[in-house]
């Protein structure tokens, strides 16, 4: 058996580690988890306070997917979806059929987030060549500002964070950017609704200039995860659904984070009863067990690729384990979860612990300000609490407060200087008690570094 040392050699040596500066980074390698804990290879247990990236929904080691997966293994490990299925990718496509709003009903399946919207993003362009009236002229995306929609050069393209994606800028393609509809940049004391119609109109301007050659709207769905937690304003969505009809434009809802309950309810389009022309799934769709995605279209799309041989309409795109059956095995049984009322009431009750917390962190001195949506959350960090006072990148204050917590056995990973709360929405409130201490202890020992004393918790801000 490989020794924790010689584990430690090669992960500095060979892997090569996603959105991770190696030349300063400490191997930290996970052993085996079980439940909302990570235990590494040092032995130490980490509450997995991320989800594993935003992914794992029913806990690690759930013995019912495992059962599921292991009772898949002894039948059929991989099969193409180029020309034939499996068992559990049809019953898959089935059951999000049933699951996902309104007409969606047309399933192709992918590898991970970013190849979903790869796939929306190539659906939307062919549709607009062999539709009922074809527009071959829409060659085009309109996204938001900040956005993240995965890192392929197609999803990458329609991203909007200059940190990941600038440098990319010659191979990338143009599209039309609307500024993020975060109503803090309104200041405070905008009133909601109002915001919310200033949004619009961006939104409805820009439509208006260039619907003749935007093929779809791409949108991540109430709240943008990578660009800090930012909270779209309520009715935003459902404006931004009637512009994309009133206009001739496709919707595409990434649903990659919002999917799967987290929000409180099943998808965050049915906050807003909003159905998309195609609507992207991954992360939690296996339960953060396995790689597997989705492009889930309507029929308006879908009949659109349906012909001969010889008209050459045909998805001419796929990935070699989409909808892998172990995968998807996998899936059925964290649907099955996911769908049961007792996970519905254990949203509701993480929910409302984490509004808890994030109120008492609220009263610390570097916290400028908390954001939630059902079980995500962001706590982002300022000089003296003051937004408009960010700190100076190179003192990558959220990393350092990420860092103290593993010190103190949770393990959060941050967005700059937003720390990310998305625990598995399993977890207890002796866990989520766990989460809030090594928080509110790490915050104090930053701000200690820092020299900028915290003030006393729970006033408010």
């Amino acid at each position: 058996m490989v020794d924790r040392e010689q584990l430690e050699a090669w992960d500095s040596g060979h892997v090569w580690h996603a959105f991770t500066q190696d030349a300063e980074h400490d191997p930290l390698i996970i052993d085996r988890a079980e439940g909302c804990w990570l235990v590494d290879q040092r032995g130490r247990r980490l509450l997995d306070g991320v989800s594993s990236l935003w992914c794992n929904l029913h806990g690690h080691r759930n013995a019912h997917i495992d059962g599921a997966v292991r009772e898949q293994l002894d039948r059929l490990s991989h099969a193409t979806t180029l020309g034939m299925s499996s068992t559990p990718t049809v019953e898959l496509a089935r059951r999000l059929a049933e699951i996902t709003p309104g007409d969606l009903q047309h399933v192709f399946f992918a590898s991970d987030g970013a190849s979903a919207v790869e796939a929306a993003l190539k659906i939307a362009f062919q549709y607009w060549r062999q539709c009922e009236q074809p527009r071959p002229e829409k060659t085009t995306y309109l996204a938001l500002g900040d956005a993240y929609h995965g890192d392929t050069l197609g999803s990458t393209s329609v991203g909007g964070i200059d940190l990941f994606h600038e440098r990319f800028g010659p191979l990338l393609f143009d599209v039309v950017r609307v500024p993020t509809p975060d109503p803090r940049r309104l200041g405070l004391g905008t009133d909601p609704a109002e915001a919310t119609q200033l949004f619009l109109s961006e939104m409805d301007a820009a439509l208006a200039e260039h619907h003749e050659r935007i093929a779809a709207v791409v949108i991540e769905p109430l709240v943008q995860g990578a660009a800090g937690m930012i909270l779209h304003p309520e009715g935003y969505l459902q404006g931004v659904r009637e512009l994309t009809q009133k206009y001739g434009v496709l919707m595409i809802a990434d649903e990659i984070v919002t999917g799967f309950g987290r929000t409180g309810r099943l998808f965050g389009c049915d906050h807003e009863d909003v159905t998309p022309d195609v609507m992207c799934l991954g992360k939690s769709l296996t339960g953060g067990y396995l790689p597997l995605s989705a492009a889930v279209a309507g029929p308006k799309v879908y009949e659109a690729f349906l012909g001969t041989h010889a008209q050459r309409r045909t998805f001419f795109h796929g990935h070699t384990y989409g909808g892998n059956p172990l995968a998807c095995a996998a899936a059925l049984a964290a649907l099955k979860l996911t769908t049961a009322p007792e996970f519905s009431e254990s949203v509701e009750r993480v929910s409302r612990r984490i509004a808890e917390m994030l109120g008492r962190l609220s009263g610390l001195e570097i916290v400028a300000d908390t954001r939630q949506l059902g079980t995500l959350a962001g706590v982002e960090l300022a000089e003296g609490g003051d937004l408009g006072t960010p700190f100076d990148p190179n003192e990558r204050v959220g990393y350092r407060v990420c860092r103290e917590c593993i010190e103190r056995g949770v393990w959060l990973r941050p967005l700059g200087d937003v720390v990310v709360v998305l625990p598995p929405p399993v977890i207890s409130d002796a866990e989520l008690t766990t989460l809030e201490a090594a928080l509110t202890e790490s915050l104090a020992a930053v701000s200690k570094e820092l020299a900028r004393p915290v003030a006393a918790a729970g006033g408010g801000r």
